[in-house]
């Protein structure tokens, strides 16, 4: 079993693994063994960029485990969210530099492509599926007005309720990118991003034993219909899930600011914020001693595993 943290918001999830972690070694003298089951804390980098725990995965450190743990700051309470797969991409358009006054028609527009992609982008929204999500930036668009621009960049998240059907939107967002490249004489540059994050796999057993937990708490977690339709980000914790059964709960802080806002940032370090997430480090800590000490939990949380991979096609996460 491991508890592990990450993002911006470090230092509420830290808190809640370390408090989770400090309940279980409290009680653990206090309980009869007869079992070789341990704990592990895993510090893992920041989800927003480079996917550290894919690097983690391919150098081993989940292997030998029953389940992980991690919590997210929110503005409800959730034993889950369907975290969703996403792919990076970053475009580069290489033209040629010419006087915008003097002689344009000598120029080739590179900053035309990088707006003819976003163009193209925005217009298939109207055939993408009411679960995707594309956003993204132009990062360079020319150095001054009056000269045709040589070179522009893009960068774009494309996201998808699996990993099935990234694939699909990411062929999609290429055709309108080489699109943008054919209509100006531009050539195209398409790079992906190191690592494509993968969709949170639920595990129904798992969650449900934290709900009750909670609960006894005093947590008031949203609906199972209200999980299951709340749109949400994407992490790499969902590569994590596809090695090992996880769970990835989300936690109100006692503000309704969103999150990656100044407004949450300020909600996050206010002592008020402390109360709920030491709250959910005890509901944690109760569910993995519901892990070490019910086997029919942990089979169950095995058998929901197996299923979720198997309607997933099970993809290798360490390629």
């Amino acid at each position: 079993m491991v508890f592990t943290n990450t993002c911006i918001l470090a230092h509420l999830i830290k808190s809640a693994i370390i408090v989770s972690d400090l309940d279980l070694h409290e009680i653990w003298p206090k309980v009869e063994y007869g079992t070789t089951k341990g704990v592990v804390v895993l510090g893992t980098p920041a989800e927003e960029d480079g996917g550290g725990k894919i690097d983690l995965i391919k150098a081993g450190a989940f292997e030998n485990l029953d389940v992980v743990f991690m919590a997210h700051p929110s503005q409800e309470n959730a034993a889950y969210l369907p975290d969703v797969a996403e792919h990076d991409m970053t475009v580069k358009y290489y033209g040629k530099a010419s006087h915008a006054a003097a002689y344009p028609w000598e120029g080739v527009n590179a900053l035309d492509a990088a707006v003819l992609a976003y163009n193209n982008l925005s217009v298939l929204r109207q055939q993408m599926k009411p679960t995707w999500r594309v956003h993204g930036i132009i990062k360079n668009g020319g150095i001054k007005p009056n000269i045709i621009p040589s070179y522009s960049e893009l960068t774009y998240y494309l996201r998808a309720p699996s990993m099935k059907e990234l694939p699909v939107l990411t062929k999609k967002a290429e055709d309108c990118f080489r699109a943008a490249a054919l209509a100006t004489g531009c050539t195209v540059e398409i790079k992906d991003g190191a690592h494509d994050y993968y969709n949170v796999l639920p595990n129904k057993s798992l969650w449900k034993a934290y709900m009750e937990n909670g609960t006894k708490l005093g947590i008031e977690f949203i609906s199972e219909g209200g999980m299951l339709n709340t749109p949400s980000g994407s992490t790499d914790f969902g590569n994590v899930t596809f090695v090992v059964p996880g769970i990835h709960p989300y936690f109100y802080i006692g503000s309704s600011a969103l999150n990656h806002t100044e407004q949450y940032t300020e909600a996050a370090g206010a002592q008020e914020a402390q109360f709920y997430t030491l709250r959910t480090a005890k509901a944690l800590a109760m569910t993995a001693l519901d892990v070490i000490f019910k086997p029919e939990l942990l089979e169950s949380i095995r058998e929901d595993f197996k299923l979720q991979l198997q309607e997933e096609e099970f993809l290798n996460t360490v390629e």
